[in-house]
Formats: structure tokens, sequence, C-alpha cells
């Protein structure tokens, strides 16, 4: 039992844990590699570090109240789900294009990059890839875009280096939760639902299990 674990930490390991489990619940997704704030360098993160050593203690505990964690070393990403198909999110429109397009191009510069190279694109390359999927025929007014991309942050799937969100130079790194959110499987489902009539797509959106 995750009681016997627990018991074993110490005073300041415990407020680790505490402090990693509210991460979780808040962001869904935990990196190993984040990037720095000027975009520079990709970091270890030391959160995920505890967590992965201590995978075992967090999957007990989250087990007790219908939570599972999925721990991908390749990826470099802890994901919470919850099992009993609570606290779903969902997406509005715009978020679900983004997902969408962010997928679509972390998919295409995969194959470029040399191993642990970060994914990276602009606000501009995913306005475009939009109208090139006949996605939209306009670009979103600012305040769409930066609630739609700063809500994708939250979650650790994407960060900002520089820029505001309205510019097409501003630069973002796609970080491979992306893949554990989107999976393959979810491309050919969201490709059906965004091809859906106008009015159909109104009240279409993507549930998925975020602590919200």
């Amino acid at each position: 039992m995750w009681w016997d674990d627990w018991e074993q930490l110490g005073d300041k390991e415990r407020e680790q844990f505490a402090r990693v489990a509210n991460l979780l619940w808040q962001k869904t997704f935990l990196l190993r590699d984040e990037t720095d704030p000027q975009g520079r360098n990709m970091l270890i993160n030391r959160d995920y570090r505890f967590l992965e050593r201590h995978y075992r203690l967090f999957a007990d505990y989250f087990r007790v109240s219908g939570w599972e964690i999925q721990l991908d070393s390749h990826l470099g990403v802890a994901a919470l789900y919850n099992r009993l198909g609570y606290n779903h999110r969902r997406l509005d429109k715009l978020v679900t294009y983004f997902l969408y397009v962010l997928r679509l191009i972390y998919e295409e510069q995969q194959e470029k990059l040399s191993l642990r190279k970060e994914v990276t694109t602009t606000v501009g390359e995913v306005v475009e890839k939009m109208f090139h999927l006949g996605l939209m025929d306009r670009k979103p007014p600012e305040k769409q875009l930066r609630e739609g991309l700063g809500a994708l942050r939250n979650f650790n799937i994407i960060a900002r280096v520089g820029g505001p969100w309205g510019s097409p130079e501003t630069r973002l790194i796609i970080y491979p939760s992306i893949v554990m959110l989107v999976t393959n499987e979810k491309i050919t489902e969201l490709y059906g639902l965004l091809k859906q009539e106008p009015e159909e797509e109104d009240d279409e959106a993507v549930g998925e299990d975020a602590p919200d």
C-alpha cells in the first residue's frame, strides 16, 4: 500500500510529493524536459525525476481516488487520467483546431529532427496551416489566440518563447505531451469532427482527462 512507502519519506520529500501531486491535478502533464524562460536550453525537470523515483507511491496514491498515471520514459512525459470518466475538460472548437494542427506539425518536424531536439513552430505557421487545411478563412482575434494557446500552455502542451500570442513571429515549442493527448487514433477522430457541418461544430467538443 502507498502508506508504507509514504512512511519512508522524510519531511522535505513529503512536501515535494504534495507539490508534485497538485501539479499533476492542475496541469495533467508533467514533463521531463522543459525550456528555460528564454527558450535557449531544455532543462531537466526535478519534479518529473522525483515522480519517476517514487512512481509506485504516486500510482498507488492516485489509484485510491480513481486516477491513473501514465509514465512514458521515451517521451519524457507523465500524464494523469481519471479512469472513472470524471473531470473531463471540454475543449472549444478553436482549441481543438490548435491541437489538431500542432499535432500534425509535431509529426512533420519529428521526421527531420535528431534525438532530443525540441519541436518548434510559430504562431504564424499554426494559423497558416489552419488556412491550408480549410479550418478557417481569417486569422483569429488576438484575444482568442491568447486564450486558446494559453490554455494549452497551462497544460504543458506548448511553451511560448518571447513575443505576444497574436504575433506571427512568436515562437512556440511543442512538447511531446501532444502525442499522449492527441494519439494517432485521435487525429482521425478530430479530422472527422472538424469536417462536420458548421451548425454541428458549435455543439461539439473534445473531452480530455484534465482536472479542471
